[in-house]
């Protein structure tokens, strides 16, 4: 069905507070703007590091083996298929994850970058949201997310760009980027905003680079308020 106004899926994972946390600082700024034009009914907020998503066990791989073989099934009919508690509680874990993720016309995601990747708790999420045949739209055969829109918002403490001496040193876009192309979100519907030199007002042998970073960081500004007042697309797809 078309849905003129799709909703705002909303994760952080960095695990400073709010008030030291560059990316929880600039997701809050996308989403203040997204809810004041929209609404807050279809906003939706995860902390994935205050409220981690806790990591896979044996039952939901040897559920979602068993489910490969089978076939594609929707994601509302896995549940009469699992055939253990300890499966019923693996995906009693994953559904409501997944339902959320399907039901956004916008999926904004704060991505401080760790040890040149992401967060231990982001990546927590991706597993478990990655189950067989989760993201296919029976209406189409195709990805029930190739008409969302994904908003990656990025803080690294030092530069990782193209150009610069560390880009080899960036996990944190590539991954991203071919986790959500794998799972059938287009090309243009990516958005990757970075701030840069993060470190720079608290390190002092980077003390240097602060006009560097508040550029970045003026620049991530201005390009996550003009996303967050792009006004929605209207999509149409089969909601799970």
């Amino acid at each position: 069905m078309a849905d003129p106004r799709p909703g705002l899926l909303h994760l952080d994972s960095s695990a400073g507070p709010a008030a030291e946390s560059l990316t929880r600082r600039l997701t809050r700024l996308f989403a203040d703007i997204w809810c004041d034009r929209h609404g807050i009914d279809g906003y939706r907020h995860r902390d994935l590091a205050a409220d981690p998503v806790p990591p896979l066990g044996p039952a939901y791989v040897v559920l979602g083996r068993r489910l490969e073989r089978c076939g594609v099934v929707p994601p509302e009919e896995v549940g009469a298929l699992t055939g253990t508690p300890d499966e019923r509680r693996e995906w009693a874990l994953t559904l409501p994850l997944i339902r959320e993720l399907r039901a956004a016309g916008t999926v904004l995601l704060g991505v401080p970058m760790y040890n040149f990747s992401v967060p231990a708790a982001l990546k927590a999420w991706i597993d478990r949201v990655t189950f067989p045949g989760a993201f296919l739209d029976p209406g189409t055969g195709g990805s029930a997310l190739h008409d969302t829109r994904v908003v990656v918002v990025m803080a690294r403490g030092g530069a990782y760009g193209p150009g610069t001496p560390r880009e080899a040193f960036d996990f944190q876009r590539p991954y991203l980027r071919a986790w959500f192309r794998d799972h059938g979100v287009a090309e243009e519907n990516l958005h990757f905003v970075q701030a840069e030199m993060a470190l720079a007002s608290l390190v002092p042998h980077l003390a240097r680079f602060r006009d560097l970073a508040d550029t970045s960081l003026a620049e991530a500004r201005k390009e996550l308020t003009e996303l967050a007042t792009r006004p929605p697309a209207v999509i149409t797809r089969v909601r799970a």
